[in-house]
């Protein structure tokens, strides 16, 4: 059997974790859990700029995690798979259990960019002044 590389197994994977990172569309899909909405709605729920949540519904359109209707002269957002649903589901599920710890954790930043670790266990050194 051949073994795949850590890249082609886990890249895609990581690229849509990635884009379930930001607060934005986290916002977004939370509110589209309850059923198809049209963007001034999801505006209001959210408090997102108009701009803002447009530009992430087109970001989570092209990713096809989300579809949308036309209906009338406003377009409707809905989750394009119900499994996305399960999923943000899964997610309360496990945080219900773990949040504290998630929350605590120190390995990530709150831009979601890993921490160094090189300098773990060290007292922070005073810059000299010249």
């Amino acid at each position: 059997m051949l073994l795949m590389r850590r890249s082609e197994a886990y890249g895609l994977p990581a690229r849509l974790f990635r884009g379930l990172s930001d607060e934005s569309r986290l916002a977004i899909l939370e509110a589209l859990r309850q059923g198809p909405l049209a963007v001034g709605r999801i505006v209001e729920i959210t408090g997102l700029s108009q701009s803002n949540t447009s530009n992430h519904l087109r970001c989570l359109s092209d990713c096809g995690l989300v579809s949308a209707e036309q209906r009338g002269r406003s377009i409707h957002y809905s989750l394009s798979d119900q499994r996305i649903k399960v999923l943000l589901q899964l997610a309360d599920d496990l945080l219900a259990e773990v949040g504290r710890r998630v929350y605590a954790c120190t390995n990530y930043s709150e831009a979601g960019k890993p921490r160094s670790t090189a300098n773990v266990g060290r007292k922070p050194q005073r810059r000299r002044r010249s």
